[in-house]
């Protein structure tokens, strides 16, 4: 299956800061990103220590789109596969896609959904769903990551009530894989 290296990412988000210098500027303040500096990113295993700038650039417009690419990118080791530092930053998205003004919101959502139906246990007596998916004791992200969901169940029913998001957005399956997550 297709890794992403940790030199991978720390290229993208090197390039991605040459190419927005400015956008990590715009979100320094904004409340759904208090924490993330204090946060040593580059301790997980595989992740750039760029992921604050990261964050404060999906509140830049311009960059917004990229920011929130390479983000996916740098939280994820496969596209199947829930990086380390993905608990530690799903509070972030989570209150970040709960904020009408963030531009990319829609597809912080469904980041969000993507994070939601992979963090599920993985059934134990399904040979075929462990060699693909792995087991969960070799991936304690999932575990952490519905107990952020759970620990954010409000955000997340309050998403799943938002009628400012697009209509049909939030299909019934995603909808309940969502719920699902947060125990």
């Amino acid at each position: 299956m297709c890794r992403i290296t940790a030199a991978g990412k720390e290229a993208a988000v090197a390039r991605f800061l040459r190419e927005f210098p400015e956008a990590p500027r715009t979100g320094r303040d904004h409340p759904a990103l208090r924490g993330c500096e204090e946060i040593a990113w580059a301790d997980f295993p595989g992740c750039p220590a760029g992921v604050p700038a990261l964050l404060r650039s999906l509140l830049d417009p311009t960059a917004a789109a990229e920011a929130e690419r390479v983000l996916c990118a740098v939280l994820m080791d496969s596209a199947f596969t829930l990086g380390p530092a993905m608990p530690a930053a799903l509070p972030f998205l989570l209150r970040l896609a709960a904020d009408p003004a963030v531009s990319v919101r829609t597809e912080l959502v469904e980041v969000l959904f993507v994070v939601a139906e992979l963090s599920h246990p993985v059934d134990g007596c399904s040979e075929q769903a462990i060699r693909f998916l792995g087991s969960d004791r070799d991936h304690p992200e999932r575990a952490r990551c519905r107990a952020v969901f759970s620990e954010h169940a409000e955000l997340v029913r309050g998403l799943l009530d938002d009628r400012t998001l697009p209509d049909g957005l939030i299909p019934p399956d995603e909808r309940a894989s969502l719920l699902k997550a947060t125990g």
